[in-house]
């Protein structure tokens, strides 16, 4: 109880739980909106399988930015002293130097609000594009969206009343998960995130840093009550969505609305994917740019001098990359084969009822999932091993490889498993001669998932890995904090070029075979 009273009297707990919510729930409700917008400009077409399909294989070099490495590129945009800036001086700014704007770190979070948005918009698209690929999803989607336009609906009006509730009911989850995430979020904090306050999971991160033993204990508190402020949060939601007398009003603003018959216009679709696109992109250019540049004066457009010293720097510690790219491989090939033994072996029941417990990582606060590992890890006699780091980012990848598969392996066609025992095969050999082949794509494109989340992982290397283990994202993370401009851009880079690399792999993996024909 020392530790929650010491917390309760901090000048600064209250002020950093109140930017926490701030930016938290700001950056959910526009990431929830404009997913949903997209979604509807997406699926108004005629062939909606196959945008689908082709969206969803879109959505991987975006999933493949890690969270920090994005951050890391805004901020050189949009710094007083970044490219946009540049792009704007002298001539229409006027400035011959940095302006002291609060462009980055601002005391109001809303740089941090923005790069929440950019890389969670994505994750949403790619996690409600893999419930669109199980099987009847998008027929009955479309046979809904058809009945209410039977009944006077617009095609906007139709979505939001009547598509896209109930797709956000299957996106509970994931809708869970980048709520968590706002909310406790660490490694985009440190680079972006306001320090007049700072949030409240930035604190808990400084106080579990401690080696004093009641700061310690204070940061613990501090993450239990951001696990509060969570379940607040979600209970308030379900509130929200659950209150009849609010349902009532909204039913009858949809019937005078669908009586009115004028569409309603909804710029946000439009916009959107051209904004994220070119978003992204300029982030990587700015970090490739920035990875290879010398000195740089204000306001040119590009630097003076060209240079490779800091991939040289990186070539120097490569240790530091092949353990990530070995860490990667080891935590994604573990989750995978659980994920496939689970999908294929589990009852049905158990897979239903125990779903939320393997989703755990992605719904729980950033920091008591770390401190929990840490004792886990404490406890079992792994702290600071590789067996440790390794038990770590598995657990971390895990949920987000079977949002990746359970739609692809759930869509597989129960008939084949009839026709191959019907020729006198036996279920191995279903599995290993027609199964798994019929989903390598799938397969490798949640092997590459379970990749790209290892490589982010920035506090479980930290805290499991006691500071013994450099990974490129905890080692991008400390640089951002520095002056070293272009070798902290190199190492960004490379988070994303190792994911980016292995959902290539992946994507070749999986092509569909030609075979030759047969010769005359």
């Amino acid at each position: 109880m020392p530790a929650w009273a010491a917390l309760w009297h901090h000048p600064q707990t209250w002020p950093a739980l109140g930017m926490t919510l701030w930016t938290g729930l700001c950056a959910t409700l526009l990431s929830t909106v404009i997913t949903a917008s997209i979604l509807s400009r997406w699926l108004a077409a005629d062939n909606t399988a196959h945008r689908v399909d082709r969206w969803a294989r879109w959505m991987s070099p975006l999933l493949s930015v890690p969270h920090a490495a994005f951050a890391i590129g805004m901020v050189a945009l949009i710094a007083p002293g970044g490219w946009l800036l540049r792009a704007a001086s002298p001539w229409l700014t006027g400035l011959e130097n940095p302006p002291a704007w609060a462009t980055t770190q601002d005391p109001w979070g809303l740089g941090l609000i923005a790069v929440l948005v950019l890389k969670e918009v994505p994750f949403l698209l790619w996690a409600a594009l893999a419930h669109l690929q199980q099987p009847g999803v998008q027929a009955q989607l479309r046979r809904s969206l058809q009945l209410a336009a039977t009944w006077g609906y617009t095609e906007p009006q139709a979505w939001w009343r009547v598509g896209w509730p109930p797709l956000a009911q299957a996106l509970t989850a994931p809708l869970l998960a980048v709520l968590a995430y706002s909310l406790t979020v660490v490694d985009m904090a440190l680079v972006i995130g306001p320090t007049t306050p700072p949030t409240l999971s930035m604190l808990a991160w400084q106080w579990l840093q401690d080696a004093d033993a009641a700061t310690n204990a204070q940061g613990a508190s501090a993450a239990w009550l951001l696990l509060a402020a969570l379940l607040a949060c979600t209970g308030m939601a379900a509130l929200w969505r659950a209150w009849p007398l609010w349902r009532a009003r909204r039913w009858r603003g949809v019937s005078r609305c669908a009586r009115d018959r004028r569409p309603l216009r909804n710029p946000i679709s439009n916009m959107a994917v051209p904004v994220l696109l070119g978003t992204y992109g300029a982030v990587l250019a700015a970090l490739a740019v920035g990875s290879v540049s010398g000195p740089w004066p204000f306001p040119q457009w590009l630097p003076e001098v060209w240079t490779l010293r800091a991939w040289d720097g990186v070539v120097q510690s490569s240790s530091t990359v092949w353990l990530s790219m070995a860490l990667g491989a080891a935590s994604a090939g573990t989750a995978l084969v659980w994920v496939v033994a689970w999908l294929e072996w589990a009852p049905p029941v158990w897979q239903q009822r125990l779903r939320p417990l393997w989703l755990l990582p992605l719904v729980l606060p950033a920091v008591l999932w770390v401190v929990g590992l840490h004792r886990v890890s404490l406890a079992w006699g792994i702290d600071g091993s590789v067996t440790g780091l390794w038990l770590a980012h598995t657990l971390s990848a895990l949920p987000y490889v079977l949002i990746a598969l359970q739609g692809p392996y759930g869509g597989f066609d129960p008939r084949l498993a009839h026709l191959t025992a019907a020729l006198g095969r036996s279920p191995v050999a279903f599995l290993w001669q027609v199964k798994w082949p019929l989903l390598r794509s799938a397969l490798a494109a949640a092997f590459a998932v379970g990749f790209a989340v290892s490589v982010a992982q920035y506090l479980p290397t930290l805290y499991v890995g006691a500071g013994r283990f450099q990974t490129v994202t905890t080692e991008a993370v400390t640089l951002a904090s520095g002056g070293q401009r272009a070798l902290t851009a190199a190492y960004a880079w490379l988070q994303w070029l190792l994911p980016m690399g292995m959902f290539g792999l992946a994507a070749w993996s999986g092509r569909a075979r030609r075979w030759p024909a047969a010769a005359q």
